[in-house]
């Protein structure tokens, strides 16, 4: 894991393609047990080089009720975007992340990762990519039916201050999704790690139509 940690991050495939250069962002360990998929490093966080280090992983944080001492110990929380660098702008916000990692890297990284018992799927391209045709039509109707993906799987929106107004009018998302969230994302990283939840909370077995 160690090797091709440092293989990642030094890695440049994409590196005339992107306007910051290569800073590839990863957390991950072979003990992980909450895995999460994003899209792409932001800016703040190519600048830091801590995933999700921004005012979105705050929210992030507040939607899993975990604490950033946690959520940044590798041995328990995996973090593995689409895209491991800064993609640039776009004109309605950062581009989509760069496909070539997901073809360089997640395979092997996951093969690594034989203890994780959640897996969090952020936004439209983690979702396409890992759910391929058991996806929804769009990520509201994807994180709706999180129901469909139980236990091991939660698709989500992303967490972005810029999704605000989606938040105000699906208010079953902050209901419904989140107290199930949280109550697997306590179980999946609860000592002894790696206990699997035995019985899901009733939230979870589908919205109300």
């Amino acid at each position: 894991m160690a090797v091709l940690l440092a293989d990642i991050r030094n890695c440049t495939a994409c590196a005339a393609h992107l306007p910051l250069g290569p800073r590839p962002v990863v957390q991950a360990s072979a003990s992980a047990r909450l895995l999460i998929v994003g899209q792409a490093p932001s800016m703040t966080v190519h600048a830091t080089g801590a995933p999700w280090n921004d005012m979105s992983g705050e929210q992030l944080r507040r939607w899993l009720g975990i604490d950033r001492e946690l959520f940044y110990d590798a041995a328990r929380v995996a973090i593995m975007p689409m895209g491991y660098c800064y993609p640039g702008r776009g004109s309605s916000g950062d581009l989509p992340p760069r496909r070539e990692c997901a073809g360089l890297w997640h395979a092997r990284l996951l093969a690594q990762m034989n203890q994780v018992e959640l897996t969090l799927l952020i936004g439209q391209y983690a979702q396409r990519h890992f759910l391929g045709a058991a996806r929804k039509g769009s990520v509201t109707e994807t994180v709706e039916a999180f129901a469909d993906y139980a236990p091991r799987v939660v698709p989500l929106p992303h967490p972005s201050p810029r999704n605000t107004g989606w938040f105000k009018h699906h208010p079953w998302f902050e209901t419904e999704v989140l107290p199930v969230l949280r109550e697997r994302v306590r179980q999946a990283l609860a000592p002894p790690y790696g206990a699997a939840a035995t019985e899901v909370p009733a939230a979870s077995k589908g919205r109300a139509a």
